[in-house]
C-alpha cells in the first residue's frame, strides 16, 4: 500500500499563483466534509455505481488500480472485491490518511509512470486549476493499454443555485463569482485527446435532486466538499437581503408539494493509454460509402 503523503506547501511555491481555484482551500473544504459526508454521498455514490457499471462491459483484466478521490471505501472495495490490488490518493488530507492513501493534487501526482493498469476518478475534475496536466499525468501513469475512467459535475449543473445567487448579488448591488466554471462534454473530450488518450469517450447524465430549499442544497453541498474554493475571492457571507433573495428565487421555481428540482449534469470519461495493439479510428476521407446514400429511403420492391 502506498504511503501517506502529506501535502506541503512549501514544495510548491506557484501555488499561490494558481487559478480559477484556491488549492488550500480545496483541502480545507475536503477535511470539513470529511466528518458529514456520508450525510450527502448520493451524488458520489451515483457516480460510483455508474463507473462500476460501466466497468463491467470492459473484457480486459487489470491488476493494479489507483483511485483518486477516496472519501469514502465504496470504490476501493468494489475493485478490492475483483481482486484489484489498490492505491488511493485525495486533495484532502483525512479522506487520505482514512484510506491510507496519498495526499496530492490530480495536477501534481506523485505516482511514477506506468504504475496501474486502471485509474479512476470520481467527483475532482470539476475543480482542478490544470486539467489537461492532470490528465496528462493520470495517462503516465498508465501502462500501456490501461484504461482511465472518470465522473464530475459539469456544465449545466445547479442552474437553480446559480439564479439564486444572480438574485442575491442584485438585491446587494453587486456580483461575485460565486459558483465555479464549468466543463462542457465536448470540451472534455477535446481534453482527453489532448492528454494523448486513444479511444477517447466522453458523455453526459443528467440527474434530477429534489430538495426541501436552498439551505438543504448548500448544506449538502458542504457536507461534500463542494462549495466555492475559487481563488483570490472575498468571501464574505451574503447580506441578509441578499440570503433572502436567493431563498426566494430558490423557492419560487418549486413543485406544488415546496420541493425544487435542481440539476446536475454528470460528464462521464474514459479513454486508454495508447498501445501498438488497439484498434485505430479510420482516417478521416477514408470511408468508401456516402452517409448520405445509406440513410436516403429505399424504393419499396
Amino acid at each position: 500500500m502506498t504511503a501517506l503523503v502529506r501535502h506541503s506547501a512549501r514544495r510548491h511555491k506557484p501555488e499561490r499563483m494558481d487559478t480559477p481555484f484556491d488549492r488550500r482551500l480545496r483541502r480545507i473544504r475536503r477535511d470539513r466534509a470529511a466528518p458529514r459526508f456520508a450525510q450527502a454521498d448520493y451524488l458520489h455514490r451515483h457516480a460510483t455505481e455508474e463507473l462500476l457499471h460501466r466497468l463491467d462491459f470492459v473484457t480486459r483484466p487489470f491488476a493494479d488500480a489507483l483511485v483518486l478521490g477516496c472519501p469514502d471505501r465504496s470504490l476501493s472495495d468494489a475493485l478490492s472485491a475483483r481482486g484489484l490490488a489498490v492505491a488511493t490518493a485525495d486533495p484532502g488530507f483525512l479522506f487520505a490518511r482514512a484510506r491510507e492513501g496519498v495526499q496530492c493534487d490530480e495536477d501534481r501526482l506523485p505516482f511514477a509512470d506506468r504504475s496501474f493498469d486502471l485509474v479512476v476518478c470520481v467527483g475532482l475534475l470539476d475543480s482542478v486549476n490544470d486539467l489537461p496536466g492532470a490528465l496528462t499525468l493520470m495517462r503516465r501513469t498508465l501502462r500501456p493499454d490501461g484504461l482511465f475512467l472518470a465522473a464530475f459535475a459539469g456544465a449545466g449543473s445547479l442552474p437553480r443555485l446559480r439564479a439564486a445567487m444572480l438574485a442575491a448579488d442584485e438585491a446587494q448591488g453587486g456580483a461575485a463569482p460565486r459558483i465555479h466554471p464549468q466543463i462542457d462534454v465536448r470540451a472534455a473530450g477535446d481534453l482527453l485527446t489532448r492528454a494523448g488518450f486513444a479511444l477517447p469517450v466522453a458523455d453526459v447524465e443528467p440527474l434530477d435532486i429534489r430538495y426541501s430549499g436552498l439551505s438543504s442544497l448548500l448544506s449538502d453541498l458542504r457536507a461534500m466538499g463542494a462549495t466555492n474554493m475559487l481563488a483570490g475571492q472575498h468571501r464574505a457571507p451574503l447580506s441578509r437581503l441578499g440570503y433572502a433573495a436567493a431563498l426566494a428565487e430558490f423557492a419560487s421555481a418549486a413543485d406544488p408539494d415546496g420541493k425544487t428540482v435542481e440539476r446536475f449534469d454528470i460528464i462521464h470519461l474514459s479513454g486508454w493509454a495508447p498501445a501498438p495493439d488497439q484498434p485505430r479510428a479510420a482516417r478521416r476521407g477514408s470511408a468508401t460509402a456516402s452517409l448520405a446514400d445509406a440513410l436516403r429511403p429505399k424504393p419499396p420492391a
